[in-house]
């Protein structure tokens, strides 16, 4: 298991949980979001699957490599497959859903019913407000009933989109929980017409997170908002090193929901110390290398990279 350190700083909205009400979110431009000056553990989310897509199971921590800007780091943080993730479903609620709704709500049991049972979930809903679907006493729960229970109760299906906004939302969210692995899925067609944020500052914000987001996609063949635009939601996925997914089919969702639970139950973790002189303020690329003793043809997904604070001066 990991340490409880500090992992990240994420400084932007403020947000205060209540089932079924608003989130307030701050309309000032957030700070642009970094790692902590004193801590800082680079936390990565590691799928290898062989060149068929099947997952590769049960390899040791010598088997991965980790480079930073081509610097190569000692690994200290492994964590096998199926550790226990915080995992938040940020779903769309605005008119565009509606005739996804009731797939949505049911699709979301199955991603719990295929998810570790150790895992801690959390809901969030969002038109042109974020919603906890959770009460503020009892912020996650792992039981399959409960999480479509709070879906359906705060799911309206009406009003303009802030995709941006709950996706900050989200990762603010995830940083309440306990688990060193932080995963988002995200439901929505990728349309954002009331966010105070722009894209470019989640995905800042994104990429100084620790947190892996999935997304679906669900375009409307009529659609009722013309802005749908899933090639944010892929941005998104991918620099976190997360995955995307455009079903053709509304009544695709369970299956994806249920892919995506598996692909996070066969994720190995593994972390870093960023190094002082690493804090520059700029963006590192990540690359992570898999040998195995036989030279197995492999395929790794991880995040793109991550932001560092620039160190101040006097910093010891």
């Amino acid at each position: 298991m990991f340490p409880r350190l500090l992992i990240a700083t994420v400084l932007g909205l403020v947000i205060v949980d209540h089932a079924g009400l608003d989130l307030p979110l701050s309309t000032q431009a957030p700070a642009q979001p970094v790692f902590s000056t004193r801590s800082a553990l680079v936390v990565l989310h590691v799928m290898v699957t062989d060149k068929k897509g099947a997952y590769v199971g049960d390899l040791p921590s010598e088997a991965f490599t980790v480079f930073d800007d081509d610097q190569r780091q000692t690994v200290p943080f492994f964590a096998p497959q199926d550790t226990p993730v915080t995992a938040g479903l940020l779903v769309d609620s605005s008119g565009s859903m509606l005739s996804a709704r009731d797939r949505v709500v049911t699709a979301a049991g199955t991603f719990a019913e295929t998810s570790n049972s150790q895992d801690e979930m959390f809901a969030l809903t969002f038109n042109e407000r974020v919603r906890a679907a959770r009460p503020p006493d009892s912020p996650f729960t792992a039981d399959a009933d409960t999480l479509r229970m709070d879906l359906d109760r705060v799911i309206s299906a009406r009003g303009r989109t802030a995709l941006y906004d709950a996706i900050s939302a989200g990762i603010e969210y995830s940083n309440k929980g306990s688990r060193p692995r932080k995963v988002l899925v995200v439901v929505s067609d990728g349309a954002d017409n009331a966010s105070a944020m722009t894209f470019d500052q989640v995905l800042k914000k994104t990429e100084a997170s620790n947190v892996a987001i999935y997304t679906i996609a669900l375009i409307d063949p009529a659609p009722v908002d013309s802005d749908a635009d899933p090639k944010h939601l892929r941005r998104l996925a991918e620099v976190s090193g997360g995955k995307a997914f455009e079903p053709q089919s509304i009544s695709d969702v369970s299956d994806v929901m249920r892919h995506i639970a598996r692909d996070i139950r066969n994720t190995y973790t593994i972390g870093y110390v960023l190094a002082n002189t690493a804090r520059d303020g700029r963006f590192h690329r990540i690359r992570v290398v898999v040998n195995t003793p036989e030279r197995r043809s492999l395929v790794v997904r991880t995040r793109a990279g991550y932001i560092a604070e620039e160190r101040s001066p006097d910093a010891r």
